[in-house]
């Protein structure tokens, strides 16, 4: 199943790829694990950018001349380019390993962060020229509906990071064990009853399931080249502005 539809973020984000309201392509697999939901999120974008590159033709030719000289290069590399995977803990290690060398970041980086941009674009465009999926994240910076890993400490979730964006795709293996999800949902402080229609789906029967979301206006702006999230709405709600 999927839904396309407006999301709308409860947050102060102000930057140049955030919005208050955006859309987002949301599908979600039964029987699915994180290696499976991984491998259809990659064969989506990969099929969404080529269909792009073969009907687009013309309008790409001039968002490369006039926006982003760089940008077919770029489109065509990622279309057919096997993505990167690796774990939360194995990036930051990398990213330590390039301070160490003298890379510059304005955010501190040590297990436990939540990755900032210039984090994952250092991954996804400096180390391994290509995007990347970022898998098993420490459960405290993620969502409680997570599936928790073996380690106790991580949950199986992905990001997926593209050049000149970061990250464009997150996605999870859902929690289907009960007695795990009320124990984390109990850890977390927050109410069961809140979310008592939420347990009673695996109360009552479950499966291995998983999904993701997919940014629309994010992947407009990487399609285009178009480096800043309003330039690609028509109308875009940003915080404190909410005209027309």
């Amino acid at each position: 199943v999927y839904t396309f539809g407006p999301t709308f973020r409860a947050e102060n984000s102000n930057t140049r790829r955030h919005a208050a309201e955006f859309w987002m392509i949301e599908p979600e697999m039964a029987f699915c694990d994180l290696a499976q939901d991984m491998d259809i999120a990659e064969a989506m974008l990969q099929y969404v950018i080529s269909y792009v590159l073969e009907h687009c033709a013309d309008e790409l030719e001039m968002l490369n001349k006039f926006v982003d000289k760089g940008l077919l290069e770029r489109l065509h590399h990622v279309a057919t380019s096997e993505f990167a995977r690796v774990s939360y803990t194995d990036a930051i290690s990398i990213l330590e390993e390039a301070i160490s060398q003298g890379e510059k970041f304005s955010y501190p980086v040590k297990w436990g962060i939540d990755l900032q941009t210039e984090h994952e674009r250092y991954l996804t465009e400096k180390h391994f020229k290509k995007p990347v999926f970022v898998t098993d994240y420490p459960a405290e910076i993620k969502a409680f509906y997570m599936r928790t890993n073996d380690d106790g400490k991580t949950v199986a979730a992905a990001d997926c990071l593209v050049p000149g964006i970061g990250e464009i795709i997150g996605g999870s293996q859902r929690e289907e064990r009960l007695d795990v999800l009320e124990q984390r949902i109990k850890d977390l402080g927050m109410d069961p009853e809140q979310y008592k229609y939420y347990l009673d789906l695996r109360r009552y029967g479950s499966c291995t399931h998983s999904g993701f979301g997919l940014g629309f206006e994010r992947l407009v702006m990487y399609l285009t080249g178009v480096d800043n999230i309003r330039d690609v709405i028509p109308h875009p709600r940003t915080v404190g502005n909410a005209e027309f």
